[in-house]
């Protein structure tokens, strides 16, 4: 329905005859005329010889544009919806993006900086092989910094 003035269609079917239009027929004069009956008045929309035109004016009245154009907008208002949900979950996963990237270059830092104190500890501390509990906590600066420890 985007080249249909929507606004313009409905003022009109609001302000057209309410109630149901049904197609009849009769002759006048030799010519098919196709009167349509709305509430007991006499409306005639067109003069048309093909029934099935007639049926789709009739069909095409002012309660079914107005439904039409309520299903439209409800539908408008589900796609806005969606979109906003869309860009909210959008700019969530940028913020998410640049949050685990830089969770990945902090990490990286530790690592380097934990592989420093393992080096260190292994380096300066004479006795290091006669201290089960600094090698243990060796193997655990290892660990932390992603080295493999012997029997991992």
């Amino acid at each position: 329905m985007s080249n249909i003035d929507k606004r313009a269609l409905r003022e009109v079917a609001e302000r057209a005859t309410p109630g149901n239009w049904r197609r009849t027929s009769s002759l006048f004069n030799g010519i098919t005329v196709t009167p349509f009956s709305l509430c007991g008045e006499e409306v005639t929309l067109a003069h048309t010889v093909e029934k099935r035109d007639a049926e789709f004016i009739a069909a095409a009245n002012p309660r079914t544009m107005l439904a039409l154009l309520d299903e439209n907008i409800q539908l408008q208002r589900g796609k806005d919806a969606i979109e906003a949900v869309a860009l909210a979950l959008r700019d969530d996963m940028r913020d998410a993006r640049e949050k685990l990237e830089a969770a990945e270059h902090r990490i990286a830092e530790h690592r380097k900086v934990l592989n420093s104190i393992a080096a260190v500890a292994r380096r300066y501390l004479p006795d290091y092989d006669e201290h089960p509990e600094i090698q243990a906590a060796d193997e655990l600066l290892e660990s932390a910094a992603g080295i493999g420890v012997k029997g991992e």
